[in-house]
C-alpha cells in the first residue's frame, strides 16, 4: 500500500472517530436539510430575506442610483454566503471518509490491494450526483452574480429566486405533487410541442409571402403559434389569409384542450395527495409538541379521556388505524393520525423520541388484543415510556402486565367500586361526584415536585397551601412508591414526589404558580 493510500485511510478513520467532526457535520446537515430541526426555520428565513433583498437591489438599480455599499453587498457578500452554503451542502451530501473505510474493510476481507482509482470513481459518482441535481445547479447559478464585472450576468440574480424552493416547504410539496403526474405532463408537453411545430411551419408557408401579413419569419410563426395555443391572443401578430386562419382555428381548439387537460392533471394530482399532505401537516404539528399524551384508539372511553385532557390544556395526539374514528377525532379538534398503534413503523414516521416527548401512552381500544399489541410495540421501542391500558376482560390482565403496561384499568372493577360506594354511602359518593364534576369548579390535581420547588421547600409544613385555600390530600412518595394520605407536617418532600391537592381550579393554578415563583421566601 502506498504512503498516500495509508494516509487517506488513517485520516478517514480519524475523522470517523472524531466526535467534534461528526457533531459539526450533523449540525450543518440538520441546519440545511432537516425540516424538523428547530434552527432550520431561522436559517431559511435568513436566506429568503437575502434573496428578496438581492432582487430588490437588482430592480432598484435599473432606474435609480444605488449606494456602492449595497451593490457590493449584493454582488460580493450575498454571493459569498451562497457560496459557503453551496460548499456546506456539497460536504454533507455524502461522507467520503465512510466510503474510504468501507472500501478498505471490503478489500481487507477479500485480501485485495486498496485502489485509489476505484476510490476516486466512487467518490466522484457520489459528489457528481449532488452537483448535477437541479437544486445544486440553481445554487451554482445563484453564486454567478459574484462575477459582477459582466453586467449581463447580474440578470442571473433572478436564479436566486428559484432557491426559494429549498427554503419554502410548500413549494417543495407543490413540486412533489406535480411530480406524481410526470408521465402525463411529459405526454402533454410533447402533444403541445408537436402542435406548435406543425402549426408554425404551416402558417409560415401560408403567410410569409403575403405582403400584408405580419408573419414574415419562422420566429414570427413560432411566436404566433405559442400565443395562440396558450389562448392569450395578444392580437399583435395574426394570420390574414384564409388558409392561415383555418390553421388558427385548429390551434385555438387544441389550446383549449391543452389547458383543460393541464388543469385536470393538477387537480387530480392534488386530490390524490390530499390525505398524504394532511398527514405530513399533522406530523409537522406533532413535532412541535413538547410533552403530550398519545391516545391509541378513539372509541368510547378514549374520546372522553381525550376531551378531559384537552380541557386541562394537555397536548394530545390520537392514533388509530380506523379512518372513520380518525375523522371523528379531527372533528373533535384533536391532532390525529391514521396510523396503526400496533405497528413499529407508525412511531418511526412520527420522528420523535417517545421517552422524551410522550408524557404517557394510553392504550384505550375496546379490544384487549389491540391494547396488548400496542403495549408490546411501544415497550419494544422504549422501556421508560409510561403506558396505561384499558382492560376489557379480566382473563387478559396477565397478558397486558407481561406486555409491559404500567397501569391497567379494568372498567368492571371501577363500576363495581362505584356501585358499592353509592349503595353504602350515597351522600359521600354524591359529594365526591360533585367535586369531580366539571361543572363544580373544584378540581383535583397532581403537582410534581421539581428541583425548582425543592430549592425552597423541603417539608409539608412549608407549603402554606391553606393560604391559597387548597387542600392537600396527600403525597405520593417516589422512593417508596406509596401514597401517604394527610401527611404529617414534618414529612420530607423529595424530588419526583407528587403532591395531590384539591380545591377551586383557579386557586390551584395560583398555588402552582406560587410554587414556581418562589413567593414563599
Amino acid at each position: 500500500m502506498s504512503i498516500l493510500s495509508r494516509a487517506i485511510i488513517n485520516i478517514s478513520y480519524a475523522l470517523d472517530d472524531s466526535q467534534k467532526y461528526n457533531d459539526a457535520k450533523k449540525f450543518f446537515y440538520n441546519l440545511l436539510e432537516n425540516d424538523n430541526y428547530r434552527l432550520k426555520k431561522y436559517f431559511d428565513g435568513f436566506m429568503i430575506t437575502l434573496i428578496f433583498l438581492s432582487v430588490y437591489i437588482l430592480i432598484r438599480d435599473v432606474k435609480h442610483d444605488i449606494n456602492e455599499f449595497w451593490i457590493n453587498f449584493n454582488n460580493i457578500i450575498i454571493s459569498i454566503i451562497f457560496l459557503i452554503e453551496y460548499l456546506l451542502r456539497f460536504w454533507v451530501s455524502s461522507s467520503i471518509s465512510k466510503v474510504v473505510i468501507h472500501q478498505n474493510e471490503h478489500n481487507l476481507l477479500l485480501n485485495r490491494e486498496f485502489s485509489l482509482k476505484k476510490l476516486f470513481i466512487v467518490v466522484a459518482k457520489d459528489k457528481l450526483k449532488y452537483i448535477l441535481s437541479i437544486k445544486a445547479i440553481i445554487d451554482l447559478f445563484a453564486i454567478i452574480p459574484f462575477f459582477h464585472q459582466l453586467r449581463l450576468l447580474r440578470v442571473l440574480i433572478l436564479f436566486r429566486v428559484f432557491k426559494l424552493f429549498r427554503y419554502a416547504k410548500s413549494f417543495q410539496t407543490f413540486v412533489s405533487v406535480l411530480a406524481t403526474k410526470k408521465f402525463e405532463f411529459i405526454t402533454l408537453l410533447m402533444f403541445a410541442s408537436i402542435i406548435i411545430f406543425v402549426s408554425s411551419v404551416l402558417v409560415y408557408v401560408m403567410e410569409a409571402n403575403n405582403p400584408s401579413s405580419p408573419i414574415n419569419t419562422l420566429f414570427d410563426a413560432l411566436y404566433w403559434s405559442i400565443v395562440t395555443i396558450s389562448t392569450v391572443g395578444y392580437g399583435d401578430v395574426t394570420a390574414v389569409t384564409t388558409e392561415g386562419r383555418a390553421v388558427a382555428l385548429v390551434v385555438i381548439t387544441s389550446g383549449i384542450a391543452v389547458l383543460a387537460f393541464s388543469t385536470s392533471l393538477v387537480v387530480s394530482a392534488f386530490s390524490e395527495k390530499l390525505d398524504e399532505m394532511k398527514e405530513m401537516k399533522s406530523i409537522d404539528n406533532v413535532s412541535k409538541f413538547k410533552n403530550f399524551y398519545l391516545i391509541c384508539g378513539y372509541e368510547g372511553v378514549a374520546g372522553e379521556v381525550a376531551k378531559m385532557l384537552k380541557k386541562n390544556d394537555f397536548q394530545i395526539l390520537v392514533m388509530d388505524e380506523d379512518e372513520k374514528r380518525i375523522k371523528q377525532a379531527v372533528k373533535d379538534g384533536f391532532e390525529a393520525l391514521n396510523f396503526d398503534p400496533g405497528e413499529v413503523d407508525s412511531y418511526k414516521k412520527l420522528n420523535i423520541d417517545l421517552s422524551k416527548h410522550v408524557k404517557a401512552v394510553l392504550a384505550l381500544r375496546q379490544s384487549d388484543v389491540e391494547n396488548v399489541y400496542t403495549t408490546l410495540t411501544v415497550r419494544s421501542m422504549h422501556q421508560d415510556v409510561y403506558i396505561l391500558s384499558l382492560l376489557m376482560e379480566e382473563m387478559h390482565r396477565n397478558k397486558l402486565s407481561i406486555a409491559g403496561a404500567n397501569e391497567i384499568i379494568y372498567a368492571k372493577d371501577l363500576v363495581g367500586m362505584i356501585a358499592k360506594e353509592f349503595v353504602g354511602q350515597p351522600v359521600a359518593f354524591e359529594v365526591i361526584h360533585a367535586l369531580r364534576s366539571e361543572f363544580s369548579g373544584v378540581d383535583m390535581e397532581e403537582i410534581l415536585v421539581t428541583g425548582r420547588i425543592l430549592k425552597y421547600i423541603s417539608s409539608i409544613n412549608q407549603l402554606e397551601n391553606e393560604k391559597f385555600r387548597v387542600v392537600l390530600l396527600g403525597i405520593w412518595k417516589k422512593e417508596s412508591d406509596e401514597f401517604i394520605f394527610n401527611p404529617k407536617s414534618d414529612t420530607v418532600i423529595e424530588l419526583g414526589d407528587y403532591l395531590v391537592v384539591i380545591g377551586n381550579s383557579l386557586f390551584i393554578r395560583e398555588f402552582k404558580r406560587a410554587l414556581q415563583k418562589k413567593i414563599f421566601r
